[in-house]
């Protein structure tokens, strides 16, 4: 069977990949969105809570949320990171987030609190992964990164599961140059830190996948990687819908590669993934 690729750059991001055959076949779907919800609880909180309620509605396998739980503007508070945490309870199937650059890095900035961005990360850590489930109202199993490889044991939000043969797995991927910004050691060592953890998590994933013959790899993660501010693939962070395939090798296009942008931010909608039992994947957009 053809290989596939699909990269979900950010504003829900992520990069399926594919491989040879496996004993399941089954078609399923799964939901991606992220950069939800965007502004005040008052004007952004009902859109969103009835966009989970269409979620609801079409019940997915599970629904993977690419980061930026708040705007780049709003506070990065404890009841702000609560409020989110109830949001992910809403789903009634298994839904797996991962960090955008809005829950954490950019919190330094006055209009988010003046919060010291390491300890924001520590703390989505602790109250957005329990170890080796997922959040939502029905939880699933995950694998997270500390418990397959233990020297990068803090990456718990770099998570991995599978359904009929396809692999799924969470990179910790951001946008404002993904931490990389230079304003103290600490952040700096922060950032080499989690990319070596993200380049180990995807050898080991594709390296599971071979082992096992898996029908496609999925890799979701937050940040636009064709922005200029940042150096990666699945994504939000644009906020604008797209499907195209602008990946290439030596000028060669890779046709094997897809990339599926999700909306975000004042376009409240999420896109629902068709895996058919041929490997091939499908998108509807899902609307409150």
């Amino acid at each position: 069977m053809k290989k596939q690729l699909i990269a979900v750059v950010l504003a829900l991001g992520f990069t399926a990949s594919g491989a040879a055959r496996t004993e399941s076949t089954n078609a399923f779907s799964f939901v991606a969105l992220g950069d939800l919800p965007y502004g005040a609880a008052e004007k952004a909180y009902a859109p969103y809570r009835a966009l989970i309620d269409r979620i609801n509605q079409s019940a997915p396998a599970f629904s993977i949320h690419i980061g930026d739980i708040k705007s780049g503007s709003t506070a990065c508070s404890d009841q702000e990171f609560a409020n989110q945490l109830a949001h992910f309870q809403r789903f009634h199937g298994p839904v797996v987030y991962t960090p955008g650059d809005n829950d954490w890095t950019d919190c330094h900035r006055l209009d988010n609190g003046a919060y010291d961005p390491i300890e924001r990360l520590a703390t989505l850590r602790k109250q957005f992964f329990p170890p080796g489930c997922s959040l939502g109202h029905t939880a699933m199993p995950v694998e997270n990164q500390p418990a397959e490889m233990h020297a990068h044991a803090q990456f718990v939000e770099n998570q991995r599961w599978v359904r009929e043969g396809v692999v799924f797995a969470t990179l910790h991927i951001v946008g404002s140059n993904n931490n990389l910004e230079g304003r103290d050691p600490a952040e700096m060592q922060e950032f080499f830190a989690r990319d070596a953890a993200n380049v180990a998590w995807i050898q080991d994933t594709f390296d599971w996948a071979q082992k096992n013959a898996a029908r496609a790899v999925v890799f979701a993660f937050q940040a636009d990687v064709f922005d200029t501010k940042s150096a990666f693939v699945v994504h939000g962070d644009s906020h604008h819908f797209r499907i195209d395939q602008p990946f290439s090798i030596d000028k060669n296009r890779l046709s094997n590669v897809t990339r599926l942008i999700v909306p975000g931010a004042s376009d409240v909608r999420a896109v629902r993934v068709l895996v058919t039992s041929e490997a091939n994947f499908q998108f509807e957009l899902l609307a409150p």
